[in-house]
């Protein structure tokens, strides 16, 4: 099923998951393509961003934004094109960075929508590199982890949009650089073609030791995105004063309950008293939004030199949004997942 001029396909919540997301999570709909009125435009969406958070956006449980309800359509980044225009400041045929959700087609009054003008080079890019993902790397790891050159960072989901820029800007800052992922080929592309100096496969059964070894002067920034087993293995390798920004935790986020195993809360809170060690979690436009303009413009020079290399995986078809997600979440995808909702 492809994208039409007459039918307004949605993804919408079915059920909220217990557990992983299933088929059954979401379902697909078709209403009408809804006209703009006044002060509002019509936005077709091009491509739609596929994230971890969105897992939380499915589930109930009090959070730093509120879930999508039952029967709405699933929220996401997109990037679309005016159709139609009554707002200032957009005009038909040009693309916006906005926040359609899954769906084909969305009214707007422009709040929150930013203008990329009419021939934006690599548009989709505006999910990823130069977006909310590359954003969250750039000010967790310069205004949280704030690394000094020579001291050591590891950074976890290492191959993924935010880890892979985070290490990227490790390197650019003097430091060592150690990724951790999920596989041989997606190890191999951290060092090879992101020049981290090691990366670590948590699939590996002597992953501890393995990390170990490759931070034999320990870790001052740990970059968390994953949690779980991952984390087990970094907090015993902490330096004193080190510095631990939270942006994920998605090894969690399907979880139904507490791990098996004896209590490690007091544990891990010894660790932090007595390294002096500062964590912090951060949500990134809440928190570092007026830092944006100063991103984009460092990013975007990064990016014209070739110090910075990015990885794009772009799905065909609304339709597959689901099961794509799904992998997502299991670690299937390879760089910044999109999919591409147009027909273009």
């Amino acid at each position: 099923m492809t994208q039409t001029t007459t039918t307004n396909r949605q993804l919408v919540l079915a059920t909220r998951p217990k557990g992983a997301p299933t088929r059954d999570t979401l379902t697909l709909k078709e209403t009408t393509i809804p006209t703009a009125g006044a002060d509002q435009m019509l936005l077709r969406t091009e491509f739609l961003s596929l994230d971890p958070y969105m897992r939380g956006r499915m589930s109930d449980a009090p959070s730093y934004a509120p879930p999508v309800e039952i029967g709405g359509v699933m929220v996401g980044g997109t990037v679309a094109q005016v159709i139609t225009s009554n707002v200032d400041g957009f005009a038909e045929g040009d693309f916006v960075l906005s926040f359609n959700g899954w769906q084909d087609y969305a009214l707007s009054d422009g709040t929150g929508v930013t203008n990329l003008g009419k021939t934006p080079d690599h548009p989709s890019w505006a999910l990823g590199i130069l977006g909310m993902p590359g954003f969250t790397a750039w000010a967790g790891l310069t205004r949280i982890g704030e690394p000094k050159a020579g001291e050591t960072i590891v950074v976890a989901a290492a191959t993924g949009p935010v880890g892979a820029t985070v290490g990227q800007i490790g390197k650019l800052l003097g430091c060592r650089v150690v990724g951790i992922a999920g596989g041989r080929d997606k190890c191999a592309y951290a060092v090879n073609e992101l020049g981290f100096d090691a990366c670590i496969d948590h699939k590996a059964d002597d992953f501890a030791d393995q990390l170990g070894k490759a931070t034999p002067n320990g870790i001052d920034v740990y970059y968390e995105n994953v949690g779980g087993k991952v984390l087990d293995a970094v907090i015993p390798l902490l330096n004193p004063n080190a510095r631990v920004p939270v942006c994920g935790l998605i090894s969690q986020y399907n979880a139904t309950a507490l791990p098996n195993g004896p209590d490690r809360m007091n544990w891990l809170m010894g660790q932090i008293l007595r390294k002096k060690v500062k964590v912090q979690g951060f949500i990134i436009f809440d928190d570092f939004g007026h830092l944006y303009p100063e991103f984009a413009k460092e990013m975007s020079a990064w990016i014209e030199t070739g110090k910075i290399k990015y990885r794009e995986e772009i799905i065909d078809g609304l339709e597959n949004a689901p099961e794509a997600f799904v992998g997502l979440l299991n670690g299937e995808n390879f760089g910044k997942r999109v999919i591409r909702v147009g027909n273009k």
